[in-house]
């Protein structure tokens, strides 16, 4: 039986409530005109960006859990798409982000915690929340094999490989990037699609926090490395047919199949 191809949706948000409010209600009309099974949100997309800090706030922290919360249990808004997105949330005594998927058939699945976290002006993650044990399985849903890189994370590009000789069709990659670093994480994503034999996406935050310029420039890449869709200021939300057909082909040509 030939796999169904999945209508994807891309997008970049903005980080004040206000702001991210109205970006959600336009998300949600977008996703309901478009008929997505899958969405794809930006990295903890439900708060303001606080790893643009190098001191831990706990305050700071509880909120931003508790806004994810609350964001979280409006997920079905979008229904019946799934949706993959990243949240901040304490784990066994211990604060990370965890990437998850949610969809109406078995609600919220954690996916794995971000190991690759980086420390630099505007991103001092290490500062907030520690890496997760290295763990990188694909889960199902939307009918599609999935894995999650978490921003960073898409730079190793062995987990993409891996992703793909586990049978993803599709890689997200939800992040936190500045904004002129656009082309080069477009490059990075084209590359990780080429590499595993998947569909590479990635939705990306766009607002300025504590000065950080937060540069969105989400994209959908197929596994040949073509872009197919980006996101800019101008047009907020993208939405595509992947084809898991396409995916599992492309798995047994060159460069997959000499990749050991």
């Amino acid at each position: 039986m030939t796999a169904r191809r999945v209508r994807l949706t891309i997008s970049q948000t903005r980080d004040t409530a206000t702001d991210f409010a109205d970006d959600w209600d336009a998300l949600v009309a977008h996703v309901r005109a478009e008929r997505s099974a899958l969405v794809l949100l930006p990295e903890m997309a439900f708060a303001p960006w606080f790893a643009a800090s190098d001191r831990f706030d706990r305050r700071t922290w509880e909120a931003a859990v508790a806004s994810h919360e609350r964001w979280i249990a409006r997920l079905a808004e979008l229904a019946p798409a799934a949706v993959v997105s990243t949240r901040p949330i304490a784990r066994h005594g211990r604060r990370c982000n965890e990437a998850f998927v949610w969809d109406t058939a078995r609600g919220y699945r954690a996916a794995h915690v971000k190991y690759f976290l980086p420390r630099e002006p505007g991103f001092h993650e290490t500062a907030w929340y520690g890496p997760g044990d290295g763990s990188f399985t694909p889960v199902e849903s939307a009918d599609l094999s999935l894995g999650v890189l978490i921003c960073t994370e898409m730079w190793s590009l062995g987990h993409a490989q891996r992703y793909g000789k586990a049978g993803a069709h599709l890689i997200a990659v939800p992040r936190a990037t500045s904004r002129d670093s656009g082309e080069k994480w477009r490059t990075g994503g084209r590359a990780a699609a080429i590499v595993s034999g998947a569909y590479t996406a990635s939705s990306a935050r766009a607002a300025s926090s504590d000065g950080q310029d937060l540069g969105g420039g989400g994209w959908v890449a197929a596994p040949d490395g073509e872009l197919l869709a980006v996101t800019t200021d101008a047009a907020p939300f993208a939405t595509v047919e992947i084809d898991p057909a396409c995916a599992d082909a492309a798995k047994a040509t060159y460069p997959r199949y000499a990749l050991e």
